[in-house]
């Protein structure tokens, strides 16, 4: 009689039942896929950096790597060029410059050189770039001279908005540039040169502006003439002094002072001669001797 063999039951095993519902699982098979190898992979690596010596290692030999990246010809910076400077202005920025070349361009903070750069009296504004070749440009914007301040700190050359560009020793250095003097006055340079523009008929008898007060202008001329200007429209009293002194020669006579701070009631200060002859005139007009008492 022939054995019959037993019969494969298909069914699955419980473990294999277990693993097979949790691979239907999206958590699961997340945490197979991605969880596992990753903590493999960090588990490995700080057994691997716990050691003192293999970090020491793996950072210098990232430090020399770098440097030698840095340090290609093509990454190299090797001179400064300034464009837009006058070689007064020039030899400012490269005195205070602090960089030897050649140098990195990885190890270069522009914007500290353009704040560097910047910060120089004469400079109102300052790009900088590094140019292909290994050339840092720095290409300046100077301020331009307005006109010259006398203060108690001697005199400067400033810009429209007052700011000093440079000493001067000397008036006759910049003789082209108009002088303002006084506290304050350096913050008034637009209505000053709108002044003087104004005092234009006057040629060469004008030889500065002095602000008083820091409110208002004195305009000062040859002969130790001055025209008191009020604080407001400066430029309209200039001009009725002017034509004044077209129509009866005021600025010719012997006076000190015209006072025009009061638009209604100009003033005019003589001096002490011409006041002496006044009285003279007056006293012999009165019927009194010359010179006699009043």
């Amino acid at each position: 009689m022939r054995q019959v063999g037993s019969r494969h039951d298909p069914a699955p095993s419980r473990w294999s039942y277990r693993y097979q519902r949790l691979m239907l699982t999206p958590l699961f098979r997340k945490v197979l896929r991605v969880g596992l190898p990753v903590a493999v992979i960090v588990g490995t690596t700080t057994v691997y950096f716990s050691d003192e010596a293999r970090r020491e290692q793996l950072m210098l030999t990232y430090a020399e790597i770098r440097h030698q990246i840095e340090t290609r010809p093509e990454f190299m910076v090797n001179l400064l060029a300034v464009e837009g400077a006058s070689s007064g202005v020039e030899a400012e920025i490269r005195e205070i410059f602090p960089i030897e070349f050649p140098i990195s361009s990885f190890d270069l903070a522009l914007d500290d050189v353009r704040r560097l750069i910047k910060d120089l009296p004469a400079v109102a504004d300052v790009s900088v770039r590094i140019r292909q070749g290994g050339m840092l440009v720095a290409k300046v914007t100077e301020r331009e001279p307005a006109a010259l301040w006398r203060s108690r700190d001697g005199l400067a050359i400033v810009d429209l908005e007052g700011v000093r560009i440079a000493e001067l020793g000397s008036r006759s250095t910049r003789p082209d540039l108009p002088v303002v003097a006084g506290k304050g006055a350096n913050v008034a340079v637009p209505e000053a040169l709108n002044i003087l523009a104004a005092a234009a008929p006057l040629e060469g008898r004008v030889r500065g502006l002095v602000r008083m007060g820091e409110r208002r202008w004195d305009l000062v001329l040859d002969r130790d003439q001055r025209i008191l200007l009020p604080e407001r429209n400066p430029v309209r009293a200039v001009e009725r002094v002017i034509v004044l002194g077209d129509v009866q020669d005021m600025l010719e006579r012997d006076l000190v002072a015209v006072d025009m701070r009061l638009a209604a009631r100009p003033t005019i200060r003589m001096n002490q001669r011409a006041v002496e002859e006044w009285w003279r005139v007056r006293n012999i007009s009165a019927g009194s001797p010359a010179g006699g008492d009043d």
